[in-house]
């Protein structure tokens, strides 16, 4: 086969109608629009959502609630998931997406202090928890925010 050869599959194309070509055309005088009426007319189309004088739907539906732009969205992680890393360790974001106790972090990291910490580390994340922090303290390690 040469590419001079290649042809579309049966049925893949279709000829272009010609409208408004006369009566044996089977699309002449109106063209297919049908007798009068706004759609019938050239540069018809009417404004976008209209539904001919009954109230749109945008406007049917309620409005609801809005989203505030300066808010930050926090990851959030219990200090117990923290005994996965060894004694002694450093813990900071990077630490906890290689563990996949993070994926995105997003605006930034929080330890709560939800359930007990074991290990005496050294965690560096952007916010703790009042409980959180002493929890590590408590357990030998320090919380220092980023």
């Amino acid at each position: 086969m040469k590419l001079g050869e290649l042809k579309p599959a049966k049925g893949a194309t279709t000829k272009a109608w010609r409208r408004g070509r006369g009566h044996g055309s089977g699309n002449g005088k109106t063209s297919g629009r049908g007798h009068k009426g706004q759609k019938s007319r050239s540069g018809s189309g009417g404004k976008v959502g209209f539904e001919g004088g009954q109230m749109p739907l945008y406007r049917r539906l309620p409005k609801r609630g809005h989203t505030c732009r300066n808010t930050k969205e926090i990851v959030a992680i219990n200090v117990q998931l923290l005994n996965v890393f060894e004694d002694g360790a450093t813990v900071d974001i990077a630490a906890l997406k290689q563990k996949g106790l993070v994926s995105n972090p997003r605006d930034g990291v929080k330890i709560l202090g939800n359930g007990d910490i074991k290990k005496k580390l050294t965690v560096m994340v952007n916010y703790f928890s009042q409980s959180a922090a002493e929890k590590i303290k408590a357990a030998g390690g320090k919380a220092e925010v980023i």
